[in-house]
Parts: structure tokens; sequence; C-alpha cells
């Protein structure tokens, strides 16, 4: 399912559709795409929408954001940074992280070497070939409760 936005307010109407579909049993969300493209920005946008209260930044650096929502709890994996032996080191909390009852991103995914579980929700974030203004957002399922957000998700985009 391919979304194509030429604006921030565009992007954030997606988020706030994303936002809108989550239930009690959150998610786990790889990111992957073009650097700059706009994969922290939109997840800004969601925990914006959940009512996150704590400055909402990019874990560039220190690898997890940790927030709370009222829904469930909510980690934020930026995965650009680490080399092999870094990422060793955490692939246990990636795990852990992936389980129901809390929301997951981890960007940069395709840094991970498998290392995830697959069962995510996979977006991808690239700009147009012809345009650095329009991103495309394409989503994946990878299992049936992926599929159920995404078809909640298209039902929101919608209206």
């Amino acid at each position: 399912m391919k979304f194509e936005v030429k604006s921030l307010d565009e992007t954030k109407k997606l988020a706030q559709a994303f936002s809108k579909s989550l239930n009690e049993n959150g998610l786990f969300v790889t990111l992957t795409g073009d650097i700059g493209a706009g994969k922290t920005q939109f997840i800004r946008y969601v925990l914006e929408f959940l009512n996150v209260d704590e400055k909402i930044t990019s874990p560039s650096f220190v690898i997890l954001n940790e927030y709370k929502s009222e829904k469930f709890p909510i980690y934020h994996f930026d995965l650009y940074r680490l080399e092999e032996k870094g990422l060793k080191s955490i692939v246990s909390e990636l795990r852990e992280y992936s389980k129901n009852k809390m929301l997951t991103f981890i960007e940069w995914a395709e840094f991970a070497h498998d290392e995830i579980p697959q069962e995510a929700l996979k977006i991808n974030v690239e700009y147009d070939e012809n345009d650095v203004d329009i991103r495309t957002f394409e989503f994946e399922a990878t299992n049936k409760d992926t599929q159920e957000f995404l078809n909640r998700f298209l039902h929101e985009v919608k209206k």
C-alpha cells in the first residue's frame, strides 16, 4: 500500500490516520528508506497524536527513546549509527520490544541484518526521483495482525 505525500501537512494527516488505527495491542514497526525522507518526522507526528507529553527527539545518538502514552509504552530505536558489535549488544532488547501491548518503531531496520523479528509492519519512505518535495510511504503487512492494522489504517486514510 503506497501513499504519495507532497507536504508536511499531508505527512501529518497520514500520521493521524496511523495513530487512530492503533489498538491496545500496539504495533511493531520497522522503517527503512532514504536519509532525510521523513521517517523521524512521521514518528513525531504519530506520537503527538498519541498525546505524548514529553519532548519527542530523534534517537540517532542514544539509540533508544522511551515515551509514555495513555494506550501503551512507546519505544523508538534508531540503528543508523550502530555497527555490527553495537547491534549485537541490543538484539535481545529489539526482540523484547516486539511484544504486544507496546508501540515500537525501529528506524534504519535494514541495518539490523535480520536480527529483529520479521513479523512487523514495514514502512519504506523514499523521495520521488523527479521531485524531492514528494515522498512515497509504502506500508507492508507481514502477518495477520499487521494486515488487520493496515485495513483499519486504510479506512482512516479514506475518511
